[in-house]
């Protein structure tokens, strides 16, 4: 009797350790994965994110400090005044007046995660600062949970097919064949005014003012420009569609549900207000250029990359779909490290020679960055780091952590 139960117990205890456990993968790459399997997959509740020791998740302790050291010693040079800041950054350009809200930056911060849990962080991570163009990325998915929604059928259909009487952004016979692809790409080419601002007075191209109102037009869909005018008109656009604020389908589609802060605040401009249905709605920015975008802490920022690194799921509920991050990490014909806003790709790892070609980042000027490696089961938050280069320095860290851990770990085992 003890015989044929004994290959029953054993089997129990190789199976369910198996079951328990989850393989990491990337949507557009499930053949590249961790190594080794994980754990049940780790959610953080509301208010209450676990720590672990860099050592607990296979991460060395001593490397993931260099690491954290690397990000504060690379902290943005200059003045943490907003508004000066942002006249450094755009103040040649015409029309650069801020209509939105604006705050002082706080000092260098972050945060990093391995396997969900946190095991480093600095600085003053519960500081609600503005991210800058990493709102791109929460209007992008905003646009995406119509298009889940039904809302928007196609990307690929005309956006002027879903705008209401009265509303003329894609009136003139150069915007007309704009597609919703076209804008979450930053290839539209949308020309026009928008809250006072011309979408030529973005990073103007050419010698003269007067050159830059009479700017080269191109087919939309076939010529990148960062343009914040453009994204903007994305943002009216999908007002238009939702029929409501974004920051409220934000807050119940994607910020309530992955246990985010009450402290986010997602902005406008003081001349950006509509009438949807009889009520003032204002429609918000897609970044800082002129004020405003989104306003939000450094743990609301990694929950918000923690559910792209599970493919969009939080605990048993699927929130973005897995199609749209896909689609969102397929490159533009006309920028190869670029896909959705603000979706920058590590192409032929050129952007960040240190990190895998799958990881992605979200970036906004200063910069702030999201991080995510689905390769390392990694997610991490840099607020305020002075290039991609320092950044690849605290990646190449991060990998060789990981390295040195299982360097370690092999030469205990041979023992």
């Amino acid at each position: 009797m003890l015989r044929r139960a004994l290959p029953i117990v054993l089997a129990a205890f190789v199976i369910a350790p198996a079951l328990a456990q989850t393989q990491l993968r990337s949507p557009t790459n499930p053949q590249r994965a961790v190594a080794a399997l994980a754990p049940a997959t780790y959610f953080p509740e509301r208010l209450d994110w676990q720590h672990k020791k860099p050592d607990e998740v296979g991460m060395n302790p001593a490397l993931v400090n260099e690491a954290v050291q690397l990000a504060i010693a690379a902290d943005t040079p200059g003045t943490h005044d907003m508004e000066l800041f942002l006249h450094n950054s755009f103040g040649k350009e015409p029309f650069s007046t801020i209509v939105g809200p604006i705050k002082d930056r706080g000092p260098a911060s972050g945060i990093i995660t391995r396997h969900g849990y946190i095991v480093a962080e600095w600085g003053d991570p519960k500081r609600a600062d503005i991210t800058n163009s990493v709102t791109k990325t929460f209007l992008t998915t905003v646009v995406g949970l119509a298009w889940q929604r039904g809302l928007i059928k196609d990307v690929n259909d005309y956006v002027r097919d879903y705008m209401p009487p009265h509303v003329d952004l894609f009136e003139a016979p150069h915007n007309q064949t704009i597609k919703w692809d076209h804008l979450l790409r930053q290839t539209s080419d949308w020309q026009g005014t928008l809250w006072g601002k011309p979408d030529w007075a973005d990073r103007p191209v050419g010698e003269t003012p007067d050159d830059w109102a009479k700017r080269k037009l191109y087919e939309p869909g076939t010529h990148f420009k960062y343009n914040d005018v453009r994204v903007n008109v994305m943002a009216l656009a999908a007002l238009q569609v939702w029929r409501r604020s974004l920051p409220d389908v934000l807050r119940e589609e994607v910020m309530e549900p992955i246990g985010a802060s009450s402290t986010w605040r997602w902005y406008g401009y003081e001349n950006s207000w509509v009438e949807v249905d009889g009520k003032k709605v204002q429609s918000v920015s897609g970044g800082g250029h002129w004020g405003g975008g989104m306003f939000i802490n450094s743990y609301d920022m990694a929950r918000f990359g923690y559910l792209f690194l599970r493919n969009g799921r939080w605990k048993d509920r699927a929130i973005v779909s897995e199609k749209w991050i896909q689609m969102a990490r397929t490159p533009g014909s006309d920028n190869k490290t670029y896909g959705y806003a603000n979706w920058y790709l590590n192409t032929d790892r050129k952007p960040l020679p240190a990190a895998p070609e799958t990881a992605v980042r979200f970036v906004g000027n200063g910069s702030n960055i999201i991080y995510i490696d689905w390769e390392n089961d990694i997610v991490a938050v840099f607020r305020w780091i002075r290039s991609d280069r320092a950044l690849n320095e605290v990646i190449a860290k991060l990998g060789a952590s990981m390295q040195k851990t299982s360097s370690t770990a092999a030469q205990q085992q041979q023992q």
